[in-house]
């Protein structure tokens, strides 16, 4: 199982976190698109873990 580390609360579902969209960005020698995101917990909102996704143009 995997846990909050700031509640505790234990995440077992896709709806257990959110994913906040930052930004996107078209850019590079491909042009591809690139979104920076945020996963937070939905019970108390903190910052689980973030990343980028990128697709092409």
């Amino acid at each position: 199982m995997v846990h909050c580390t700031e509640c505790g609360e234990e995440l077992t579902e896709a709806s257990d976190v959110e994913f906040l969209d930052l930004d996107a960005k078209i850019s590079g020698l491909f042009r591809s698109s690139k979104r920076f995101y945020v996963v937070g917990c939905s019970n108390c909102g903190a910052a689980i873990g973030s990343g980028v996704a990128g697709g092409g143009d």
